[in-house]
């Protein structure tokens, strides 16, 4: 295999500040350059701001990872400078620290557990084979679109107990929010044009705007009595006597819409990228004795490392690496780096789907913000991985693929196929 078959980029000195680091794919050279040379690199924003901090090793991610107190995530989890008061008309349960993210979290992580998501599986099972019968009848698609795309949306409408009908919609203003970089999902691209009049929106985006309008339709119904999903649970008293307020709900209905579908589709698309490039791993999990389902998703999610990152703020001053990081300085944790750190994962250029106890950092391990849609997740790609084998001889990429502008959201946004059924 290529050094970097994910990606097209091999200039070790990408700067890491610019929406278009990844649009060759992830800058896997720079990650190398960094983790041996300069692990905890100082990069300027590009067009001005507050600089940041890289961290790029494994062990570093996953050390820092776990002291909210030293790392905060409550001045924002993006590169891009917030005021106190954009922060607060933005902020999510996930820029808060604890003992606050812990209570907001605990309302709704029964919902979202591992037992509860594996009693999904019929339903997801059920919305792939949907998914592949129309996009199979086709022979030939985009496997992002036709696939990728629509799956998580889907199952997410089911959870938070919005329409299905209502998915499409949905997912189009989830791309306006997470996707606010690329000119293909939105007029209103975050470097492109001037969008302080949305600055106390989430993700700067005026598509918050319509999701905050729909979302207080469901708080009417929940007023009137209604159950709707997993959003009734998120409006009760915590443990410590505190609620959610009607604006952090709304703030929280836009992270479910754009965290809970973008991140999945990417890594769905990269599982069937790796598919078609590579058609030993179909010969491999279509192999009579082949059952290591739990470890070939882990490392195909790992392989995706759909989130490349997050921002946290230095609470004090600390030393790392011979540098001194000072009291609100940024510091950006590129989990996608610690992916492809071969100090912790062998041959992390190498896709193993029966790799022994992954290390994998996909979904921020280790610390308090591990995600919340994790069992989800790895549920819809290791069924997408199922469904394949089971229906499908051969995929094959019939022209080149397109990524995401973003250097928040890595993946593939366009995935020219020709599949032959079995």
């Amino acid at each position: 295999m290529a050094p970097y078959p994910f990606s097209r980029s091999h200039d070790p000195f990408v700067d890491l500040s610019s929406q278009d680091a990844f649009n060759e794919g992830a800058p896997f050279a720079t990650f190398d350059r960094m983790r041996r040379d300069d692990p905890l690199a100082w990069s300027e924003m590009e067009g001005g701001g507050q600089g940041f901090w890289n961290v790029v090793r494994h062990g570093d991610l996953l050390e820092l990872n776990r002291q909210p107190d030293l790392l905060s995530s409550a001045s924002g989890i993006r590169m891009e400078d917030q005021s106190a008061e954009e922060y607060e008309a933005r902020k999510t349960f996930q820029e808060t620290d604890p003992p606050q993210h812990r209570a907001f979290r605990a309302l709704v992580s029964k919902a979202f557990s591992r037992a509860t998501m594996a009693g999904y599986e019929e339903q997801i099972r059920a919305i792939v084979t949907r998914l592949l019968d129309d996009a199979l009848e086709a022979g030939e698609f985009d496997a992002t679109d036709a696939i990728a795309r629509h799956l998580p949306m889907q199952m997410l409408a089911q959870i938070i107990g919005v329409p299905n009908d209502d998915a499409a919609w949905l997912v189009e203003k989830g791309d306006a929010l997470i996707s606010n970089a690329d000119p293909d999902y939105t007029d209103f691209v975050i470097d492109k044009v001037d969008t302080d009049e949305y600055r106390m929106l989430p993700f700067r985006s005026p598509a918050a705007v319509e999701l905050f309008d729909y979302a207080n339709r469901l708080l009417a119904r929940i007023d009137a009595g209604e159950q709707i999903g997993v959003l009734n649970l998120v409006l009760e008293e915590t443990s410590h006597g505190t609620a959610m307020s009607r604006d952090e709900f709304r703030n929280f209905f836009c992270l479910l819409v754009a965290a809970g579908n973008d991140t999945t589709r990417y890594s769905i698309s990269a599982t069937i990228h790796a598919l078609a490039n590579d058609p030993a791993l179909l010969a491999q999990i279509q192999a009579p004795a082949f059952d290591q389902w739990d470890e070939a998703t882990d490392e195909m999610i790992r392989w995706a490392a759909p989130t490349s990152h997050f921002r946290r703020t230095a609470t004090r001053d600390f030393e790392l690496h011979g540098k001194t990081v000072r009291a609100g300085d940024k510091v950006v944790m590129w989990f996608l780096s610690g992916n492809r750190d071969e100090a912790a994962i062998p041959d992390p250029y190498r896709i193993d789907l029966t790799r022994p106890r992954n290390p994998f950092l996909s979904f921020g391990q280790g610390g308090p913000h591990i995600c919340l849609g994790m069992w989800l997740a790895k549920l819809e790609v290791k069924i997408v991985l199922q469904e394949l084998a089971r229906r499908v001889k051969r995929i094959e990429q019939t022209a080149e693929h397109r990524y995401l502008r973003s250097n928040f959201i890595h993946g593939i946004k366009t995935l020219p196929v020709r599949v032959e059924r079995k």
